[in-house]
């Protein structure tokens, strides 16, 4: 009976728990954009303690206001003259252009990349990992007999980590599902699926 509570309990304050955690990972982190303002900017120096959440709405003022900026014809003027800048350091440009092309094709509307799943035959051929499709760069393509597409085969359970391969169109299968259903399926390692939309309190049956 004791075992059948302490699960209970555990399937209530684990999932409580972690998401606590990530929340306040996630704030501490935008909060450290308070270290950018002058000391006597800082809520330390007029208030004599720190206010969580503070960098956080400080950090979301500036994204919202940096978009604002670049939607006209100034703002595109300066951020092109900022690009031309970085172009000329020869590491900086590299990390740069790279991250912003995957930062663009995910973020922005168009494209293909992260579009669709699909079910892919990996690590060996008799078995099928889920993948995303993403761009398949021309002068690979032309290299390649037949109709290819580029996949990233995420890793479970961080789906930033996988594999990027090019495969045979006819060889995947295109899955009716959404890239958020996937990255469930991926994150809780199969656990949670789709057809999830809720998941009410459980009581442990016990032995």
């Amino acid at each position: 009976m004791l075992k059948r509570y302490f699960l209970t309990g555990l399937l209530i304050w684990v999932p409580l728990g972690i998401t606590v955690w990530v929340v306040k990972l996630l704030i501490g982190s935008m909060d450290q954009s308070l270290l950018l303002l002058p000391y006597s900017f800082r809520p330390e120096s007029w208030l004599g303690m720190s206010l969580p959440g503070l960098g956080t709405i400080l950090t979301i003022g500036v994204i919202l206001l940096t978009g604002m900026l670049t939607t006209n014809i100034v703002g595109q003027r300066l951020i092109r003259f900022w690009e031309s800048v970085l172009a000329r350091i020869p590491v900086v440009k590299s990390i740069y252009y790279s991250v912003k092309q995957v930062s663009d094709t995910l973020f922005s509307g168009s494209g293909e990349a992260f579009r669709k799943v699909l079910l892919v035959r990996y690590p060996h051929p008799e078995a099928w990992s889920l993948a995303f499709q993403t761009n398949l760069p021309r002068d690979v393509g032309s290299s390649l007999d037949g109709e290819y597409v580029g996949v990233f085969v995420p890793t479970t359970p961080s789906p930033v980590n996988g594999f990027y391969f090019f495969v045979k169109k006819s060889e995947t299968i295109e899955v009716g599902i959404s890239v958020d259903d996937a990255l469930k399926y991926i994150i809780s390692m199969g656990v949670v699926t789709p057809s999830d939309k809720e998941s009410p309190v459980r009581v442990y049956p016990g032995d």
